[in-house]
């Protein structure tokens, strides 16, 4: 018995001591590849779930301040929140030139994003709004990658997308003309589609650097681009608040959603890629919905769990056999 051990697995005794450190350090390298995973998975999860909570966060924002006083103050805070976290990171802070194209539009769609997430919360609800979003995006996401890529769609792609697009459907209440258009379904059916199409340009940012500077740069254009839109007369008037629950949910929403959650979910499109982090966005709708109930005691709407529900099983067979060639 032990002789038929030895044999598939012989001792190291005899071995080159070469040999042995070269299958020492692969061991080690694949244990620290395997915690690196494992990490950026916990992160991510932990991510979705304080985007849920920036839903009802973001709409107690709204009541304060325009959308682009608040676009334009939160990602101030985030750049002073991250430039730190990168100079102590050592992470380099510039990139290649060939990634400028893909910096600016990211940080025009986010700009676009951050406009849409605003006036979705002003005139619809948090929670809705958290389904629909976060639903559709991966679905979005993944229909992009396929047309993009010219790839024709498995069998369990077609049913993933019809079921994604019934499930949009009925999260956009298509049936009901006035809640349609005046719900804000429309803001976050289009907030929806802009960071889907974000995604793609941010997957793209560790060809030309590192991610995070990529997302740090990401921030600095989006503020370039909202400055035209600030009336300073107003803006000003915000430092001025002395509400602590503006400041707290300011704080939370920018330094740790943004700074943090969404920052470390820009990193992992890198490594995951678009489609399959985007898929970690399931965890969301329900995190909304429940964060909305408790906080913000809003309704939980039928249409808005069946849907939100179809989605999530939509994004799963869409991911349960992954095509090799769609990342």
């Amino acid at each position: 018995m032990s002789f038929a051990v030895n044999f598939v697995q012989p001792s190291t005794e005899f071995l080159p001591q070469r040999t042995q450190r070269v299958r020492k350090g692969r061991k080690v390298s694949m244990s620290k590849k395997q915690i690196s995973n494992k990490a950026l998975l916990i992160g991510l999860i932990v991510s979705m779930i304080l985007w849920g909570l920036s839903w009802p966060s973001g709409k107690v924002l709204t009541s304060y301040m325009s959308a682009f006083d608040f676009a334009m103050i939160r990602y101030i805070i985030v750049v002073l929140t991250l430039l730190p976290i990168l100079i102590f990171l050592k992470v380099p802070l510039t990139g290649q030139r060939k990634g400028v194209p893909y910096v600016l539009a990211a940080g025009i769609l986010l700009t676009l994003y951050s406009f849409l997430f605003y006036q979705g919360l002003k005139h619809g609800l948090a929670g809705a709004g958290g389904v629909l979003v976060t639903t559709l995006n991966p679905i979005i996401a993944y229909s992009l990658v396929i047309l993009i890529n010219k790839k024709i769609p498995s069998g369990n792609e077609r049913v993933g997308l019809l079921l994604g697009l019934i499930a949009g459907c009925i999260l956009l209440k298509i049936w009901n003309r006035s809640e349609l258009f005046e719900s804000g379904n429309l803001y976050f059916l289009a907030a929806s589609f802009t960071w889907a199409l974000m995604s793609r340009f941010t997957s793209k940012a560790s060809f030309f650097g590192s991610s995070l500077s990529f997302s740090l740069w990401q921030y600095l254009v989006t503020i370039i681009f909202i400055l035209p839109f600030i009336r300073f007369d107003e803006f000003k008037t915000i430092f001025s608040i002395t509400d602590s629950i503006f400041w707290l949910n300011l704080f939370f929403s920018s330094a740790i959603v943004t700074t943090l959650a969404t920052t470390l979910y820009f990193y992992a499109t890198t490594i995951l890629g678009a489609e399959r982090a985007s898929s970690f966005i399931f965890l969301v709708p329900f995190a909304a919905e429940i964060f909305s109930w408790l906080l913000l005691k809003e309704s939980m709407l039928i249409h808005t769990i069946v849907g939100g529900i179809l989605g999530i099983v939509a994004v799963y067979i869409i991911n349960s056999k992954r095509k090799p060639g769609l990342n």
